[in-house]
Formats: structure tokens, C-alpha cells, sequence
């Protein structure tokens, strides 16, 4: 039985990603030494590194005066290391779900974090709009894709202060404008690579400015002049990642996945809009395209279980909504396929002629 991976992260990659990370596991470049031995200085690797910088940059056109890191210690580790090095006394956040709030959580370590709105009241089902960004905050962090709730910004926000982002569950996912942000990461897990290696880029001239002393490690500078090898990076996630960019390439870049992304989400939302035993669970405006939450209709509620048991049969994998908020969650990354959000929707309407009253 064809098996189709919802999971949420770590999530499903593209096969070119898996077979050539599997092919250099083995052998790596024909060296004759499996890609987790070879020295992360080695003339080989270094050309993996160079290589995913300017995929990077090549794909996600980022201007002069940027620079791309890769790190450990997933997005985690970002959500203090963001504050460390750019808050100096005052930040502001859009508290738009669990990792906002944790990002938040971290920030108030090191200066005054000002949350500028939330949808926290209602459950994090909406963005919220309207709302006033302090033009003497050091700077304002958003979480662009929110994969416990399933909320997602799709435009890029005009700030009047460096925009620092968490895009770990959307990279790639649409067309961004890269000179609207000062500082954007993410860890790789979802649309990138395995976990273990988070991608930084971040506005050169935004560093160096805040008066307390960094640990070296800590320090984005340390990593940007030092090319990510200060210390051994994440060297397998790395490749991996090199061989997500290079499908990403070949598929179109991100203006091709952005159409192929919207088109999977709106037949999969038009399924639940449509489906008497299925409702969203957030505002249709805000709804995600990487992560489709839904819950049993209250007319239904009592076949939660019985969906749950009957999708897993069918193949769907990882489609059990998270623990805060239950009910049903299939994520749909870059590399999830047309054809596996559509035996989802054969799986809900076959479920639904034989359950609907």
C-alpha cells in the first residue's frame, strides 16, 4: 500500500533528496568515504557549502549586503539567538501561536518585548490585522506559517523597523521579497532538509550593534566569517538540503512551487468546505497553505476516532492534529505531491458516503 506522509515534521522530502543523500551516505562523490565521515574542510565539502549558499541566494533572490548561515540547534536556538544579537532595549511581536509565544519567551531575556497584537483568545485561528508597530523597537518578529494552528501571512509585511521572520514551516513555499526583512531562519525539517541544520539570512549591517557581549557561538558574525565551519557543521542535512534546492531548481524555483502549493491547498480546502462531516478550523483568509487543520463537523464529532482509523488504512500518514488542538492536520510541503492530497479527498468522500445522515 502506497503510504503518503502528512506528518508535520519532520516531514516528507522530495525522492531526489532522499536516493542522492542515500547514494553519498554510501559513497560520496566516488571518494571511496560515506558523506558522514568526510571532513567538513575537505575540498569536496566545501563545494557543498558554496553550493547551497548560492542556491540560496539564486532562488530566493537576496539582494548585496546578506549573508547565509547554517547553523545547529534547530529554530529553537534562534529564538534567543535573534534577541541576543539585535536586541538592544526594545522588540516587538506578533503573537500568532505556540512558537511565537515561545520565541517571545526568549526575547524578554534580553530587553522589553512589546506584543503588539495576538489571536491567542480564540485559539490562534486567525492573523491578527490592524495592528501598530512601535518605530522605536529594535525590531519586529513575525512567524510566518503557524503549523499547530494552521494559519499562515501571505504577503510580506511593510515594517517600519528590521523584520526578523520564522520561516521554518513556508521557506520556498512562495515568492518572497527578501529586502523587507533584516534577519529570516528556520529550521529545515519541513521543507528543506532532515533536522539538524537551521538556514539563517540576515542583513549584514544589522549586526554589531547592541552593547552586551556575545558568545562567540552565539555571535551570527562568528558564523558568517567563518563561512558556517566555525565548528563541524550539520554536514548530512547540509547535503540534503543542497539536493532539495537542486530539485526546487529543476521543478521551477519558488514562483512554480508557490502555483503548485496554492492549487493543492484550494482543492483540499474546497473538499472540507464541501464535506458535511468535515469544517476548517481557522479564518479562510488566513488559512495555511502548508499546514490544513480540520476538525469532524459537531453533527459527526462521535467518528473522529473512526476517520483517524480509517485514513491510516488508507495510507494517510501523520494527519492526527496536534495534541493542543486535535482533530486532523495534513501538511502539504513543497515536496508533497498533487496526487497524495487528492487520496486524501478520495478518503474523506468515501468516508462520507458511508457515514452522512
Amino acid at each position: 500500500m502506497k503510504k503518503h506522509n502528512f506528518s508535520a515534521g519532520p516531514s516528507i522530502l522530495p525522492q531526489q533528496t532522499i536516493k542522492g543523500t542515500a547514494e553519498a551516505i554510501l559513497d560520496f562523490n566516488n571518494s571511496g568515504l560515506s558523506l558522514m565521515e568526510i571532513s567538513h574542510r575537505s575540498k569536496g565539502f566545501q563545494a557543498v557549502m558554496d553550493e547551497a549558499i548560492e542556491l540560496f541566494k539564486e532562488l530566493l533572490n537576496i539582494p548585496e549586503g546578506y549573508s547565509v548561515i547554517f547553523l545547529g540547534g534547530g529554530a529553537s536556538l534562534q529564538f534567543c539567538m535573534a534577541p541576543f544579537n539585535l536586541l538592544e532595549k526594545k522588540a516587538a511581536y506578533l503573537n500568532t501561536g505556540t512558537w511565537a509565544n515561545k520565541a517571545m519567551k526568549e526575547a524578554k531575556l534580553f530587553g522589553e518585548v512589546v506584543e503588539v497584537a495576538t489571536s491567542k483568545p480564540d485559539n490562534y485561528t486567525y492573523i491578527p490585522k490592524n495592528y501598530e508597530i512601535p518605530a522605536d523597537a529594535d525590531y519586529f518578529h513575525i512567524t510566518t506559517n503557524n503549523t499547530i494552528f494552521g494559519t499562515e501571512l501571505h504577503t510580506d509585511i511593510d515594517s517600519p523597523v528590521p523584520l526578523v521572520a520564522d520561516m521554518s514551516s513556508d521557506i520556498f513555499a512562495r515568492v518572497i521579497d527578501v529586502s523587507k526583512y533584516g534577519l529570516i531562519y528556520g529550521g529545515a525539517q519541513k521543507n528543506l532538509a532532515p533536522a539538524g541544520v537551521t538556514f539563517v539570512i540576515v542583513k549584514d549591517e544589522l549586526l554589531g550593534k547592541v552593547s552586551r557581549p556575545i558568545p562567540t557561538m552565539l555571535d551570527y558574525r562568528t558564523h558568517i566569517e567563518n563561512g558556517s565551519m566555525f565548528n563541524t557543521p550539520p554536514v548530512v542535512p547540509i547535503y540534503a538540503a543542497v539536493e532539495t534546492l537542486r530539485w526546487l531548481k529543476a521543478m521551477g524555483g519558488v514562483p512554480a512551487m508557490e502555483k503548485l502549493n496554492k492549487e493543492k491547498a484550494t482543492i483540499l480546502y474546497n473538499e472540507i468546505d464541501r464535506n458535511p462531516l468535515f469544517r476548517g478550523t481557522c479564518a479562510v483568509e488566513d488559512r495555511s497553505l502548508m499546514n490544513v487543520c480540520f476538525v469532524m463537523t459537531d453533527e459527526y464529532k462521535d467518528l473522529e476516532a473512526d476517520f483517524l482509523k480509517f485514513a491510516i488504512e488508507k495510507g494517510m500518514d501523520g494527519i492526527k492534529g496536534h495534541r493542543s488542538v486535535g482533530g486532523f492536520r495534513a501538511s502539504i510541503y513543497n515536496a508533497m505531491p498533487k496526487e497524495s492530497v487528492q487520496a486524501l479527498i478520495d478518503c474523506m468522500q468515501e468516508f462520507e458516503k458511508q457515514h452522512a445522515k
